[in-house]
Order: C-alpha cells, then sequence, then structure tokens
C-alpha cells in the first residue's frame, strides 16, 4: 500500500530537519531547538511513520532505536588494513620522529597534522551514494565485527551524508573513526546504573566498547555513544583533498564530528608545543586522550613515505604519562600466549589505578624482569600504560626485607611440557610445540586453515573455538577426521553448513608444499620464505631431515630464520601432527620448476596490469627465481608497471629503474 503524497513528503521533510538539528548538536556543538521541540519532531515523524509502514527507511531517525538482537556478529574484511601507530614517550622519540620524516622526503622542515588521540573503540564506516551501509570493529586489523546495526543507534554517525564544498555526495566514502563517551555521559549513565542497583563501568573506554559490542542493539541504543572522525581510507566519485588537515575539514562538511582541538604545526618543535598545550588542557576536556597523534600533512608525502610492519611510518602516537600506584608483587607466574610466546606476568596485590582494580600486570620477558630487577615480594610502581594496560614500572629496592624471590623463566612449557626456545636476536622466549600446544590450538588452527594457508572456507573463530573447547580438535591433523554429524551437533551449524566444511576440509588435502609449509605456523617462515623452502627442498620429507647448515642455504635463510624452523621440526609433538596429516592424505605437492631466468633480481609490482593479479606475476616471477619487493630501492632490478600506478613509478624513474609493463615481463620470462 502507497503513502498518500502529502505523507511521503512531511516525512522527508521531517528526516531532513531532523538531521540538521543533529548535525548543529553532535557536530557542531550549537544547538538549534529546544528538546521539547526535538521530541515534538521526532514524535510528529514517529507517529507519520507508525501510521503508514511504508514510509520507514533504514537512515530514519526513528531506525535509531535498535532492531532485534543479532544471532552473532559476522566478520568484515576491511578494504585497507586499519593499523596501529607507533608509539613516542618523550622528546627525543619526537625529534627522531621528525628526523626520519625529513630524511624520507628529503626535505627541510616539514608541515605535521596534529590532533588529540580519542581513548575508545576504532570502527569504520562505509557510504554508497551518501548512505550508511557498513559499520565494523577494527578486530586485527585486517577484519573486524560487522557491527552495523549498533552503529545506526549512534546519533553523531550520519546515516545520510550531507553536500559539501559545492560538490554532491561522493559514490563510495570510508571513514575511519573513534566511537567513545563523553565523561559527564559517562558519570550519568554510572549514577542511573548505581541508583538501580546495577554493576557500574570502570572507565568510558571500556564501557563505550561493550556498548558496540552488544548482541541486542536496543542496548547499545541506551548507551550515550559519540563518535569522532580522524581520517579516510576509501573514496570515489571525488578528488581526494591535498592534506590531512583538509580530510579533516571534509568530512565535517560531510557530518561528521572531528577534534576541535586539531591544527597545523611544523617541525618537531611545533608538535611538542601542541603536545604541551592539549597536555594543559587535558583535564577540562570533554573526552578522556591518551595522548596527541602527529601526522604528515600532504597525503602525497604520506603515500611516498608509506608502511612499516603494522603501522604508517608518516605517523606517530605521543603518549602522556599514565597514573601510578604502589603496591606488592605477590608472585610472578608465565602465561603461553597463541602465538607460543612465554610471558612473565606478575601477580600483584589490588590496587586501583586509573578507574581499575589491578591485580595482574605483564612483565613482558625474561630481560624486561632482569633489567627493571622485579622479584617476588618486591613493592613496585605500577601505571596504566596508555591508560590501558597495566605495567610494573620499577621496583623500590630500599623497601627490600631480603625474603624477595628472584624469577627464573621455565625450562618447559607450563601447558604442554614441550621445550621452551628463545632465538639470539629475540627478547621472547617461545613454545616449541606450535602443532600441539593446547595454549596455541585454536590460533594453530585458525591459521592453519586461513586462505594463504590450507584455505579451508568455513573454518572461523566460532567454529574453532567450539571443536577446541569440546575437545573434538586437538591439532590441525584432527579436522581431517570431521565428519557431518559430529560438526551438525554443534551450536549454529546445521547439516547442510557441517557438508560444507566437511567438503572443504577435503579440498584442501590437494595443496602445494608451499602452501602446507606455509600453515604449520613456524615462527619466522611467511608465504615467501615458504615458498623458498619448497623450492628448495621439493617435499617435507626432506625439510625434515635437513640441519640449520643446510637451511641457511636457501635464499633469505639466515641462521635465526634456520633455528626457528629446526627448533619446531626437532619437536616430537610437531613431527607426529605432521605424519598424521601425511597420512590423512595432506602431503603438499611440489610446483613444477621452471628455468630460474629471473635469479637474482628484484622485482616491484605497481598498478593494475591487463591480465594478470599482482599475486599472478608475483608466482611467475618467484617461480623463475626472482624475488618480489614492496618497495622500491637502488636495489631493484624492475618495476612492473600497469594502469593507475603511484608514487612507486615515480620513484623507480627518479632512481633510473627499468620499467616494464606486462609484454615487458612476459617475455623477460621467456613466455
Amino acid at each position: 500500500m502507497q503513502a498518500p503524497r502529502d505523507a511521503v513528503e512531511r516525512a522527508e521533510a521531517l528526516r531532513e530537519e531532523i538531521a540538521r538539528h543533529n548535525h548543529a548538536y553532535y557536530v557542531l556543538d550549537a544547538p538549534t531547538v529546544p528538546d521539547a521541540e526535538y521530541d515534538r519532531l521526532f514524535q510528529d515523524l514517529l507517529s507519520l511513520e507508525t501510521q503508514h509502514p511504508e514510509l520507514v527507511t533504514p537512515d530514519s531517525p526513528t531506525q535509531r532505536v535498535g532492531a532485534r538482537p543479532a544471532p552473532e556478529f559476522t566478520q568484515v574484511t576491511h578494504r585497507t588494513p586499519m593499523l596501529s601507530l607507533a608509539n613516542a614517550f618523550g622528546e627525543e622519540d619526537v625529534f627522531n620522529f621528525d628526523r626520519r620524516i625529513r630524511e624520507g622526503l628529503d626535505c627541510g622542515e616539514v608541515e605535521y597534522a596534529v590532533e588529540p588521540k580519542f581513548d575508545g573503540l576504532a570502527i569504520s564506516l562505509t557510504y554508497r551514494e551518501g548512505r550508511f551501509i557498513l559499520g565494523a570493529t577494527r578486530g586485527d586489523g585486517y577484519s573486524g565485527e560487522d557491527v552495523t546495526g549498533n552503529l545506526r543507534t549512534v546519533r553523531s554517525i550520519p546515516l545520510r551524508l550531507q553536500a559539501c564544498q559545492g560538490r554532491q555526495v561522493p559514490q563510495f566514502l570510508e571513514v575511519r573513526g573513534e566511537v567513545l563517551m563523553l565523561r559527564h555521559d559517562f558519570e550519568r549513565m554510572n549514577e542511573r546504573a548505581r541508583e538501580a542497583g546495577e554493576k557500574a563501568f570502570a572507565n568510558p573506554r571500556n564501557a563505550a566498547a561493550g556498548s558496540v559490542r552488544q548482541l541486542d542493539p536496543r542496548i547499545t541504543a541506551r548507551r550515550p555513544l559519540r563518535f569522532f572522525a580522524y581520517t579516510l581510507a576509501g573514496l570515489e566519485g571525488q578528488p581526494m583533498p591535498a592534506t590531512h588537515a583538509e580530510v579533516l575539514d571534509r568530512l565535517r562538511g560531510w557530518g561528521f564530528p572531528v577534534a576541535a582541538e586539531r591544527a597545523v604545526v611544523r617541525g618537531a618543535a611545533g608538535l611538542l608545543r601542541y603536545y604541551d598545550e592539549i597536555g594543559s588542557r587535558r583535564a577540562a576536556l570533554p573526552y578522556d586522550i591518551d595522548g596527541v597523534v602527529y601526522k604528515v600533512n600532504r597525503l602525497a608525502d604520506q603515500e611516498r613515505l608509506g608502511y612499516v610492519s603494522r603501522a604508517p611510518r608518516f605517523a606517530i602516537a605521543h603518549k602522556y604519562q599514565a597514573q601510578e600506584e604502589l603496591t606488592e608483587v605477590l608472585d610472578i607466574e608465565v602465561q603461553v600466549g597463541r602465538t607460543g610466546a612465554i610471558t612473565p606476568v606478575a601477580r600483584l596485590k589490588p590496587v586501583f589505578v586509573g578507574g581499575v582494580t589491578v591485580t595482574n600486570a605483564t612483565l613482558h620477558n625474561e630481560d624486561e624482569v632482569r633489567r627493571k630487577d622485579i622479584r617476588i615480594g618486591d613493592t613496585v610502581i605500577v601505571r596504566r600504560a596508555g591508560d590501558v594496560i597495566p605495567e610494573v614500572v620499577s621496583a623500590l629496592a630500599e623497601k627490600r626485607s631480603g625474603s624477595e624471590r628472584e624469577f627464573v623463566m621455565p625450562q618447559q612449557c607450563p601447558v604442554c611440557g614441550s621445550r621452551v626456545m628463545r632465538l639470539p636476536d629475540e627478547a621472547v622466549a617461545r613454545c616449541t610445540g606450535g602443532l600441539y600446544c593446547a595454549a596455541q590450538r585454536k590460533q594453530a588452527i585458525l591459521h592453519f586453515a586461513s586462505r594463504r594457508a590450507m584455505d579451508i572456507e568455513g573454518l572461523g573463530d566460532k567454529l574453532v573455538d567450539q571443536l577446541v573447547d569440546q575437545d573434538l580438535v586437538k591439532s590441525a591433523a584432527d579436522l581431517y577426521r570431521l565428519d557431518v554429524a559430529t560438526l551438525a551437533g554443534l551450536e549454529r551449524m546445521g547439516e547442510k553448513s557441517a557438508q560444507n566444511v566437511v567438503d572443504a576440509i577435503g579440498k584442501s588435502k590437494d595443496t602445494t608444499l608451499a602452501r602446507l609449509i606455509f600453515a604449520l605456523g613456524i615462527r619466522n617462515v611467511g608465504e615467501a620464505t615458504a615458498k623458498d623452502l619448497a623450492r628448495h627442498f621439493g617435499s617435507m620429507e626432506a625439510l625434515m631431515a635437513a640441519g640449520v647448515e643446510e637451511l641457511q642455504r636457501v635464499r633469505d635463510v639466515g641462521p635465526v630464520v634456520a633455528e626457528s624452523i629446526a627448533g619446531f621440526l626437532a619437536e616430537a609433538h610437531n613431527r607426529e601432527v605432521i605424519a598424521r596429516l601425511e597420512q590423512a592424505g595432506v602431503r603438499g605437492r611440489a610446483e613444477a620448476r621452471t628455468a630460474a631466468v629471473l635469479q637474482g633480481l628484484t622485482f616491484v609490482l605497481t598498478g593494475t596490469l591487463p591480465t594478470l593479479t599482482r599475486e599472478e606475476a608475483g608466482a611467475m616471477i618467484e617461480a623463475a627465481g626472482g624475488k618480489v619487493s614492496s618497495a622500491v630501492s637502488k636495489k631493484t632490478s624492475y618495476v612492473v608497471a600497469g594502469e593507475e600506478t603511484g608514487s612507486k613509478l615515480e620513484k623507480a624513474r627518479a632512481l633510473g629503474i627499468a620499467v616494464l609493463d606486462e609484454d615487458g615481463l612476459r617475455r623477460l620470462l621467456g613466455k
């Protein structure tokens, strides 16, 4: 049934008017109508939509009350990773950061965009044709949880973008930012909770994070959440701004709240002045921050500088001093992490630090314990590093009685009994029982099943949790004994889903040796090293028989990586799992070798090639003995360029490096 034309027009007018008032209140911090008038407009729209349900749209203000509970969150793969920032804790770190930037850009004084570092939950928002379609948490940086329904209830997140700077809304937009609670909203919420006899939250950050990850969006809708945007991750249909400062202005124009305390400064001196200024105002800010963020302002310079590991080179977070208290170390135990890392943990006499009662604090590694000389029975200073993670700062030696005991790192894993090994250039000791150790079991299986390893579709976090928790899978080899009946009996697993997983497990048996080696999860063995090992040895048997000296004959395998591989393969538990995988039919075929016509040459791929994906082109280069790098340098032999290239092509030309198109690459390969 179609609503009358006047009702359609009235509903649209009300939605636009309410959106304007929301923008004035949440973005401009300048309310344009009294609360009573806002409530009247909202009720008028609600009445219209109740009378004519066909008028309800996903971006209507009335839909912010929250939908029905979701059974679980689905995973979302980020188009571009949500990387974390490197940290600076003192002036020297800031000067070093500025020096690295100037050296990287080969220039004098640099212009930086600076802003507060919000202490909330990082999220990504996606818009198509100006309408909000997807919201996701950061997760592990590469994939997060779909929390779209919850984020629709956050009133400072625009459900529909407004035109900005004379332009129409972009065809596609991905915005990154932070969900948090203002201090006064947090205090009022806790006060109401205490009056109702409910548990109060410890701090605004925990409250915000817990609210976004509620399975029931109606609970999220009742929490006083705010959103602040801080960067663009994708833009289509419009030219990209030239600077980060312009990005923030454009975001504000589209209707997103951004930090009012943002600024543009020059050089390290400007960075430190801003740090001191915000530090002096920190207690008066409406929200919690744990530092400030410095970013190279020009986006072209950001692209030139690029990324290292899981962090951008062009940005850094300068942290403020955390709150500190005194307490006593009752004991020092070790925890085994998901990657086998053995971490000493101080068990503390409970102490209240920065709004949280702290009973445990990481001591990071054995060297850190020795450096700080932390002993069992010591009186220590504890702080919440970055206002979040409890950390033991130092021991008060003058308070020792003589009964204190030194910490001794165990030689065997406390979980599985495997040997604990520490490589020469690593600070962290690790359990070598990677395929067997219960503490590493879930992580080992998830890695084994991942797309770039055995590529077992459907074997995600929730299913692996059940398989391990119910003791159905103790190692990756046990996956190949699962049947439809067993899987169908698990929570949220029907017979069809179970059959799909069993089929995917069966399909994974036919894989390459390189994928199988990578799937084992050997420390320091990534995809590239796994391919080199597969090419060199040709079979799993040959690899398992190799000693450290033979392993070092493999390209790019040095003493540390060789020790890591040898230590893993020397562990009886791991060899047993590999043998059981072979019995199940998982052997890993050696790929056909081609002439090593590119031996000793290094290639960088950039842009979109006519017929090959970058992955396919990279595989062809590696199969011919060449090496693929992500960055252009003087050591680069060739740059293979397609359409829509970036700064890599410019740098290659500046360095005089030969540039090939796809046909040129094929000729070089003899194809």
